[in-house]
């Protein structure tokens, strides 16, 4: 059973944020000292990060659920919750983050490379850090966020120069055990490489290194073989090298047809067409391998092939095929084009731009989205009416209640944001009107009051019986006061 895996799916969780606290100082001779509750902690977030000594996702594999601690809740005197703890993922240079529907996320290439897919809630704040002028003793405190929850797809694509390709048994992983330090298993049948090897070669002032794929056959780009779930990892090579075993025993094979079907599966797996090639003739320590490599040389150089006549056995004409990656990787190399410094760049905000839209649902709500908007929402907790109160002043001065009205809203309208629906009544104050801690007067007075709608409704009714003399204004509470 091999221990290779190279695409997994990951449950991720970060840390919620912890609620901020709601706390009244008091001692002796000092019953209402101020509010003194702590703001709650950030919610541990979950990042990626590049290990060299990684080499597979297997530890993801038989642990794909992966979730980061939650920060702790605010507490009084001021005491502020602890933070969660960050998780950090070590993955194997190469790895690609996408969504489960393709999207990629994160390529991540090169020691130390960090990508954080998930990000911890923020902690609420505690009634202390409410607190202002008008408002000196808030009775309520913010909730704690959220915190990220997706679930990531790992597909890793190794990081190579060159990429040894061909059919089962053509002497790949022979060739790079000889030419680098790898180790791969070497057997006489076909799919004795399921992994794939990657070794480091040095030649001249060149240094490289060469990826063994395991062995493709026709129809492997459409999941035949081994070859689907593999050939992800030759789209990093700079340089492909087809080794064609010139010794085989079935006679339906030749070269030519070996390279042409080679071809055809890096054709429909795409992406690959730019890449130049390179042809190793393996096996030529064996008589008609010898042979059937001279004989099969000058068509594969008619069709611009550059081709070797090697052994992996005796090792001969290896030296000439290393010289020639050397060359084509450091050609390749020189082509790439510079790694220009990141840099900063500041584009301030619009004038006109509010941070949020509003748009109109085809259910007939209207939809209020923004980064503020929507994270004030979690933040609130719609127990408390002073929360409530505290939510409507501050979409109110952010301007959400006037871009309402002049996108058409009317009052009793249903207004959606994120998570949360509501009846939308203008406002009827612009600033918190102090009352009783936890209570909001506006909120009473609401609800105490009839809509104007009802008031209108009861009114046209009344007029409607017979015999009835209407009333006045003033009695159905319609005089302003």
């Amino acid at each position: 059973m091999t221990t290779f895996v190279d695409r997994v799916v990951l449950h991720l969780q970060a840390g919620d944020g912890g609620h901020g606290c709601v706390s009244i100082h008091r001692e002796k001779f000092k019953p209402f000292g101020g509010p003194d509750g702590g703001n709650g902690g950030h919610g541990g977030s979950v990042s990626l990060v590049v290990d060299p000594q990684v080499h597979t996702l297997l530890d993801f594999h038989f642990r794909p659920h992966v979730k980061a601690s939650n920060g702790k809740g605010g507490a009084g005197s001021n005491r502020d919750g602890a933070n969660g703890a960050d998780l950090v993922l070590r993955v194997p240079n190469g790895t690609v983050v996408q969504t489960t529907g393709g999207t990629v996320l994160a390529d991540l290439v090169g020691a130390g490379t960090t990508f954080e897919v998930a990000r911890g809630g923020r902690g609420g704040r505690g009634n202390a850090a409410l607190a202002n002028a008008r408002r000196k003793a808030p009775g309520f405190a913010e909730l704690g966020e959220p915190g990220d929850k997706l679930d990531a797809v790992l597909e890793l694509k190794s990081v190579a120069d060159i990429g040894l390709v061909g059919y089962p048994s053509a002497g790949k992983s022979s060739l790079i055990s000889v030419i680098s330090a790898a180790k791969p298993k070497i057997a006489d049948y076909p799919f004795t490489t399921l992994v794939p090897n990657l070794g480091v070669v040095r030649v001249d002032n060149h240094t490289f290194t060469v990826a063994d794929v395991p062995g493709l056959i026709p129809g492997a780009a459409t999941g035949k073989g081994l070859g689907l779930e593999f050939l992800r990892h030759v789209e990093r090579c700079a340089v492909l090298v087809h080794v064609v075993d010139t010794a085989t025993l079935e006679t339906a094979r030749d070269p030519v047809a070996d390279i042409d079907a080679i071809e055809a599966e890096l054709a429909a797996y795409g992406g690959l067409a730019d890449r130049p090639r390179l042809v190793a003739l393996n096996k030529i320590d064996v008589p008609d391998g010898r042979d059937l490599a001279e004989i099969v040389r000058p068509d594969l150089e008619a069709r611009g092939f550059r081709v070797f006549e090697v052994s992996a056995a005796t090792r001969e004409g290896l030296k000439e095929l290393m010289f020639a990656m050397g060359e084509l990787v450091a050609a390749a190399r020189a082509a790439a084009p510079p790694v220009e410094p990141t840099r900063i760049v500041i584009r301030p905000k619009a004038v006109d731009d509010a941070g949020f839209t509003v748009e109109a649902a085809p259910d007939g709500a209207w939809v209020v989205r923004g980064t503020r908007p929507e994270r004030w929402i979690r933040q609130t907790n719609f127990d408390n009416e002073e929360a409530v109160g505290y939510l409507a002043d501050r979409l109110a001065r952010l301007g959400v209640e006037e871009k309402l009205g002049k996108a058409g809203a009317q009052a009793g309208d249903l207004v959606r944001i994120g998570e949360r629906e509501f009846d939308w009544h203008p406002t009827l104050y612009a600033e918190f009107v102090p009352g009783v801690r936890g209570g909001d007067q506006r909120l009473a007075e609401k609800t105490q009051r009839p809509s104007a709608a009802e008031r209108l409704a009861a009114r046209k009714a009344r007029r409607q019986r017979p015999g009835d003399e209407p009333e006045s204004d003033e009695l159905d509470g319609d005089s302003g006061e």
